[in-house]
């Protein structure tokens, strides 16, 4: 048996006598290190054929570096095309066969991106290093244990397979799962459901297990890797500013340049001058790219403490490949930014970024022939709540001559339904206004053909405008009726919904009120892409048919006056909300925006609360769909002995 340390070595040494003083331990090398001494990168796949350096490409390090660390069990890296991502796997493959055996579970989005990636990046790494060639039998020998998808070396073996593939991913025990590619892969394997769960259970009995996750990101909130981003550290790659010493990210939006187009044949050639810049997130300074690519740069973590439960998560963009100038990245984007589907691969490959649909905005007429009947009570009048909803939100865009509001129901999984938009005329500073408002907070909405109903559980006042100290003195006064004042404020990356802080009223620092800070650009984005979606069931928007709830044309005008549009300021280029032409009101949005913060604010139990309204015991829970299945409602007269 040999000793696996140095001071081990030197024990065994000194107990047995010089005859075996030239015994050497086992290498203890990192990744990065293993690399940088044994790998070469292959001319098939390369243009840069040779011995491999880190130096190279010294944004690898760090996550290289995480495999050995001991307390870090799962990595996760986002990135772009074009950043050696795929390296990073090979890396951590080959330093596994040569320095910490085990079994390898390494997963494609399907079995002939398996069998390719074998042929034309393992094969050929394997051939080109002596230490790996020397442990891996040629694909060619006769009961070698090498094959296209199985390759045994001394202490484990790699295989290869596609998240499609049931019986490899439930049978394999593996002590290390490299998943590739995580936001192509099969939503289930066959009918075992989900391939990354699938895969994590074969690790259970490794003490040592590790797990790594690649993967380019595609579509903003149907994203693998980007749920597996979040539970980490959260790291970007960062680039000193030479003018104020502050590290920032070099991303699309800070990026500087100049264009020029023209027709040829009818078709858009464009120019870009050079140099192309960038714009420091923190001093503004404009940065030219040859300067920055010469900056110091390092990994931050927007999470740092993940690393305590030993998941560090990176994400990575094109701008910080050392083989992609930034005039290459801004044609490709000035040459796909008028088709959505080519500029979605740009915005992933490329920009390293998430794709959100930005277009297919509704108009009001569709939007007006979608409503639907809500019913009918037995005296005739019209039901106010559907038998589905289980919270009421109310939010309140305050005008200087009026007061909109928007009631709005809850469902299950973010399903929703109109239930009532109205105006109270007046202006804000008279007493009248808020206890017409207060009708509207303390009526009790009925279902149908029921004496029981709904009150508001929550309502959020916009405090913009000419009357903010008035805003504040109502909501003070209505704070046992959970009426809140709030404050919008636009711009990406801001919270929906943060704490709230105290605000002094009429510069009383001893009479305050309440007041939440909202991210509206968040809620919006929620909305819009919300009224996408074409089928009842999760995220389904309901608007009733008929004169006395208000949603007529003049709302719809309204709800769908903003669209995202690419803007240049001077501090780069950025998505921001924007009215389109012939939509000059938004309350009906704002509206809409304040009543789905409220429901964040309040964070109800849905099955409780179910409970609670159907008079059913605590143990016997209501049977519902799974969550990612459009919830199975009853009709309205299945109800009725339920209440």
């Amino acid at each position: 048996m040999k000793p696996t340390t140095k001071k081990a070595a030197r024990r065994l040494n000194a107990a047995i006598g010089p005859a075996v003083l030239n015994f050497k331990p086992p290498e203890e090398l990192t990744v990065a290190e293993w690399a940088d001494k044994h790998r070469r990168l292959s001319p098939e796949t390369s243009a840069e054929a040779g011995p491999w350096r880190t130096e190279r490409t010294p944004y690898l390090r760090e996550p290289m570096e995480a495999f050995t660390d001991p307390k870090v069990k799962r990595i996760v890296m986002v990135a772009a095309s074009q950043v050696g991502k795929s390296e990073l796997e090979l890396n951590i493959i080959a330093y596994i066969i040569d320095q910490d055996p085990g079994s390898i579970l390494f997963v494609q989005p399907s079995l002939d991106d398996a069998r390719k990636f074998s042929r034309l990046r393992i094969a050929p790494m394997i051939r080109d290093s002596k230490v790996l060639k020397a442990k891996v039998s040629d694909i060619k020998t006769r009961d070698s244990g090498n094959t296209i998808l199985q390759k045994s070396f001394p202490g484990g073996m790699l295989t290869i397979t596609g998240s499609n593939s049931a019986s490899a991913l439930a049978s394999t025990p593996a002590r290390y799962i490299i998943g590739d590619e995580r936001d192509r892969w099969a939503i289930s394997a066959g009918t075992e459901g989900d391939p990354w769960a699938l895969a994590q259970a074969r690790q259970t009995t490794f003490y040592n297990a590790k797990a790594v996750e690649v993967s380019t990101p595609t579509i903003k909130g149907a994203s693998n890797i980007e749920n597996s981003y979040y539970k980490g550290t959260q790291e970007r790659w960062c680039h000193l500013c030479p003018e104020c010493g502050e590290y920032g990210e070099v991303i699309f939006d800070r990026i500087h340049f100049e264009h020029t187009v023209k027709k040829i044949r009818g078709k858009k050639v464009y120019t870009v001058a050079e140099p192309i810049t960038w714009a420091c997130p923190n001093c503004g300074c404009i940065v030219p790219e040859e300067t920055v690519r010469r900056q110091p740069a390092k990994w931050i973590a927007e999470n740092p403490d993940a690393y305590t439960t030993g998941v560090r998560s990176f994400w990575l963009n094109a701008f910080a490949s050392p083989w992609v100038p930034w005039k290459d990245i801004v044609l490709e984007f000035l040459q796909a930014k008028d088709d959505p589907q080519k500029l979605k691969v740009v915005y992933n490959t490329k920009l390293g970024e998430l794709w959100e649909d930005r277009g297919g905005v509704l108009d009001e007429d569709t939007m007006l022939a979608r409503r639907e009947d809500y019913g009918t009570n037995a005296d005739g009048s019209p039901v106010e709540l559907p038998q589905c909803v289980l919270v009421l939100t109310c939010g309140v865009d305050t005008q200087d001559n009026r007061l909109e509001y928007e009631v709005v129901g809850h469902g299950y999984y973010g399903e929703t339904w109109g239930i009532k938009k109205g105006y109270i005329m007046g202006k804000p500073d008279t007493a009248e206004v808020w206890q017409k408002l207060d009708d509207v907070i303390g009526h009790l909405y009925h279902f149908k053909d029921s004496p029981r109903g709904l009150r508001i559980s929550i309502t959020c006042v916009d405090s913009g405008g000419h009357y903010t100290q008035e805003v504040y003195a109502a909501c003070r006064a209505r704070k046992n009726k959970r009426v809140f004042a709030i404050k919008g404020k636009g711009g990406d990356g801001i919270p929906f919904v943060v704490p709230p802080s105290k605000v002094a009223i009429k510069d009383n620092k001893k009479i305050t009120c309440w007041l939440y800070t909202l991210g509206v650009d968040a809620g919006k984005e929620t909305i819009m892409s919300s009224i996408q979606v074409q089928e009842p069931g999760a995220k389904y928007c309901h608007f009733p048919r008929g004169e006395s709830y208000g949603y007529d044309s003049y709302y719809f005008n309204g709800l769908l006056s903003e669209k995202l549009e690419l803007t240049q300021t001077k501090r780069g280029n950025h998505w921001a909300w924007v009215k389109i032409p012939g939509h000059e009101r938004n309350e009906a949005l704002d509206c809409r925006n304040y009543a789905l913060a409220g429901f964040k604010i309040i964070d109800p139990d849905m099955e409780a609360v179910e409970r609670r309204l159907r008079n059913l015991p605590d143990k016997e829970k209501p049977k519902r769909a799974a969550a990612a299945q459009p919830r199975q409602r009853k009709s309205p007269e299945d109800y009725l002995d339920d209440w």
